[in-house]
């Protein structure tokens, strides 16, 4: 049996959609609401998990594959194996400031930043030679401007709805980014004809 960590949210649906394509046979309750399921064929366990934790569950065995966006996967340093480029869930990580501002003057040294991705906005930013104070966050950063906490965030969007609802506007983008099946390097050896098997069915549903 192959055990698969999902991530609840925004991905969960599609990467159930692929799983379905692929052949897996999904029971037919509400799948959202679990923590954890298995197929009807009992071939596949399911572990339904934060987004942030699908790579450190595969990583560490618990999990033999995960889908997870490539976000989360650039945002720390994860000793997995990527299979593939699921196609779904496509964000971009960007700069967002108060609309009005002249955007040639926001990104400059000495700015204040919300994020919750510390480590690619550093990234970036070291990048421009721009020394910028990051205030970690762990909730909805749209605030932070408006209220005076930072110059400006770092976030993921879709369609940028949010920050206009907000008053925000992109400033800069840092990266594309969209779901990722990734495997743990110890476990793609040792069930490489399993999970070759479904990821190869996956591949061709893509």
């Amino acid at each position: 049996m192959l055990t698969i960590a999902l991530s609840k949210g925004y991905l969960l649906n599609e990467a159930l959609k692929l799983c379905g394509a692929a052949g897996v046979r999904l029971p037919a309750a509400d799948l959202s609401r679990k923590l954890e399921f298995t197929d009807i064929q009992q071939k596949y366990r399911f572990l339904i998990v934060r987004p942030m934790d699908v790579p450190v569950y595969v990583e560490y065995g618990a999990a033999d594959l995960g889908i997870a966006g490539k976000d989360v996967l650039r945002e720390n340093s994860y000793k997995l194996v990527e299979l593939l480029d699921l196609k779904f869930g496509y964000c971009r990580l960007v700069v967002a400031a108060q609309r009005g501002r002249h955007k040639a003057a926001t990104l400059v040294s000495g700015l204040r930043a919300a994020t919750k991705y510390i480590n690619s906005a550093a990234a970036y930013f070291a990048g421009r030679g721009l020394d910028v104070e990051l205030i970690k966050m762990y909730g909805s950063v749209e605030l932070a401007p408006i209220d005076g906490l930072s110059d400006v965030i770092v976030d993921l969007v879709a369609t940028g709805k949010t920050l206009q609802e907000n008053g925000l506007e992109i400033v800069a983008e840092i990266y594309d980014t969209t779901a990722r099946l990734v495997a743990n390097r110890v476990k793609v050896k040792s069930k490489y004809p399993e999970i070759m098997a479904l990821a190869g069915r996956m591949k061709r549903v893509l």
